[in-house]
């Protein structure tokens, strides 16, 4: 027999370790239908039993607040599941259990799995779960997703669950229920129990009663019956009325079924006591963050990288070209070979630093300081637009493109990652030192070091002022609500670490790989051929250095209106560390300080500071944009994206050589 389970719960409540431990390595990876957010589906066999289970994104309620509250409900309503298996953590089981009363509401069979009950022992209480199943009437088991402890109990729960039933709540609330059910009786959408849709009615969900296409008179005798309840409840809202029927119900289910002793300080708060400190909290982040900066993009990092960079270089290219030499293959499909291998070499270097940093991630998250972090950068990042998460993926963005557009994927709301993504490019990579660092030396010698530092905080400054931009026009109706949830510490599980950061970093090598191996070939039959197909020598004669012509003349006005400069910067869209050596190749030089006497020549320092806010600001390299168009799962948002940032660095660029001419 094959059924349907969707795994549904709150954020941090142990929902990915649950689903990884019952699904191991039978798993699906992708992406809800429209959205960019994260949809996993695994399956696992007991007896003759083959179990489908979704992992739904971590919500707080099935009121449409979030993109993630629409894809779970959504899957709940129109998927119809056999059964719901509802993870509750049991630290937190109050705010949990609202959740559960919704889900209830529905009608679906359903199991509720207690996690992190082994955590309670230590703080001295006590949950009677033979009197919460009775008084849900739902199969509730105590499960611990960490270590494994009762699995076997929650799979017979699974396979052997077919009972359904609702709630009842105090009899003033389901007088008032029953009579809007009444209403409803006329909109014939019989597939989910009447309970859910009254209460949602009852709440004044926009999207339920837009769905039932009621009637005006029916709209005011909902409007009625939703004030009524409202004076019952003492409450000037519909929706805290709401709120506070299902929490006094909960808190009464809790007199019944836990037991507490005398409160303490836990160890977490001792924690949050510095962490979370006035003043303490963002130093302790900034060392944090420093630390992960220097593993990952430092000597660890860089070595690995080095060493990954040495075995395809060293190892792979130089025996397979030789071993084609020796079979007489044709020059030009050694290059090609050869081209191939260094495009596909630039990917597979980034997976050291990559698996690090997702490490790392994984790390912090898994402990709870994520949501610590999230919390010290709210207020500064909200002023642009952003909440605090968006402060990890843009800090990244100093080390590399890569990495940092993918580690967006922290942020929860669609909108907020889309806009992290279209800034995280005007943080100043490693990649494009070599640029700063070539026309700073030639142009600033004895200020290289501050026209080098001036490049970094001209990117700050841009990103902080175009995320203005995009809050009040682009995203200005898109800003969602940011909950703050500050779980206890916990000592994250090295199995489920070592999972998510295989899982982070293999979507990179598929996706990512298989996107640079095709520009890749692009770009090399671009720089080989003319438009007539004709192979040719001259790069000024390919269809890539005709391109360059054309483009040159729209860069007159930022002072380097030069065909080199042009495929120097289309060059650098595969890597922005070719953009010195395709330089030298352009200008026919044989070293740098050949290619430091041609550029004193066609460069001014107006000019050499314009391309080089150029390079800062225009479109990331190939590796970035196949991140990006991974992340936002749309290669139209991808190739805005792009038109975007060339926009902004033209845009600047321009101001820049301006006012520069007028003191240099």
């Amino acid at each position: 027999m094959n059924f349907k389970v969707a795994l549904a719960g709150n954020p941090n409540s142990g929902k990915t370790t649950l689903f990884n431990r019952l699904t191991g390595s039978k798993q699906h990876v992708g992406n809800w239908p429209g959205v960019t957010i994260e949809k996993k589906e695994g399956s696992f066999q007991i007896e003759e039993h083959e179990i489908t289970l979704v992992d739904l994104p971590g919500i707080y309620s099935m009121s449409v607040y979030s993109m993630e509250e629409i894809v779970a409900r959504d899957f709940i309503m129109d998927e119809h599941p056999d059964l719901i298996l509802n993870i509750v953590d049991g630290t937190n089981i109050e705010r949990n259990l609202y959740l559960s009363l919704q889900l209830k509401e529905l009608g679906i069979p359903m199991v509720i799995a207690v996690n992190m009950l082994d955590e309670l022992k230590g703080k001295g209480i006590t949950i009677d779960l033979k009197q919460l199943s009775a008084l849900l009437d739902t199969p509730v088991v105590a499960i611990s997703a960490k270590n494994g402890s009762g699995m076997a109990e929650l799979i017979h729960e699974l396979v052997h669950n077919t009972h359904s039933s609702v709630l009842d709540y105090d009899p003033a609330t389901e007088t008032i229920l029953k009579q809007i059910s009444v209403i409803r009786e006329a909109c014939q959408h019989d597939h989910v129990h009447d309970k859910f849709y009254a209460m949602k009615m009852l709440e004044n969900d926009e999207a339920i009663v837009r769905d039932l296409r009621m009637s005006d008179a029916q709209l005011d005798e909902l409007h009625a019956l939703q004030k009524q309840f409202c004076d019952q409840r003492g409450q000037q809202e519909i929706d805290m009325a709401v709120a506070d029927m299902r929490y006094s119900l909960i808190e009464a289910m809790m007199k019944q079924c836990v037991k507490k002793r005398e409160s303490e300080t836990s160890v977490s708060d001792r924690i949050d006591m510095i962490v979370t400190n006035k003043y303490l909290g963002i130093p302790v982040f900034f060392l944090i963050l420093f630390l992960m900066f220097i593993v990952t993009f430092g000597p660890i990092g860089e070595g690995l990288k080095g060493w990954v960079e040495m075995l395809i270089n060293d190892v792979l290219a130089e025996n397979l070209l030789a071993a084609l030499a020796s079979m007489s293959v044709a020059p030009w499909a050694l290059d090609l070979v050869n081209t191939v291998i260094g495009g596909g070499g630039s990917v597979l270097s980034f997976m050291p630093q990559i698996m690090l940093l997702f490490l790392f991630l994984s790390v912090l998250e898994d402990s709870g300081y994520m949501s610590r972090a999230a919390f010290l950068m709210d207020g500064m990042l909200r002023k642009i637009g952003l909440n605090g998460k968006a402060f990890i993926p843009m800090l990244m963005g100093f080390g590399c493109t890569v990495p940092a557009v993918m580690a967006s994927r922290v942020l929860e709301h669609e909108q907020d990652r889309k806009m992290t993504i279209l800034l995280i490019p005007f943080m100043s990579c490693g990649a494009k030192l070599p640029v700063y660092a070539l026309f700073a030396g030639i142009f600033f010698p004895e200020h290289s070091g501050i026209a080098i530092f001036s490049m970094y905080v001209l990117g700050i400054l841009v990103a902080v002022g175009c995320g203005f931009l995009l809050r009040h026009t682009v995203f200005k109706d898109n800003e969602s609500t940011f909950i703050l949830e500050l779980p206890p510490y916990r000592i994250p599980s090295f199995q489920v670490t070592m999972i998510h950061m295989w899982q982070k970093a293999k979507g990179f090598l598929i996706k990512a790989g298989t996107i640079i191996f095709s520009m890749t070939v692009l770009l090399w039959v671009l720089t080989n051929f003319s438009f007539t197909l004709q192979p040719v020598t001259d790069p000024t004669s390919s269809i890539l250095g005709t391109v360059g012509r054309l483009i040159a003349p729209l860069l007159i006005p930022l002072g380097f209106g030069h065909w080199q400069s042009a495929i120097a910067l289309i060059s650098g869209l595969i890597a922005k560390e070719s953009v010195v050596s395709s330089m030298a190749v352009m200008y026919n030089v044989g070293n740098v300080s050949q290619l430091s006497g041609v550029l004193t020549s066609v460069f001014t320092p107006a000019s050499a500071i314009a391309f080089m806010t150029f390079v800062l600001l225009y479109a990331p390299c190939v590796a970035a944009i196949s991140a990006i168009h991974s992340e936002a799962g749309s290669w139209k948002y991808t190739l805005k994206s792009m038109g975007f940032q060339i926009s902004v660095a033209y845009c600047v660029s321009f101001v820049v050589y301006h006012v520069v001419s007028l003191f240099i």
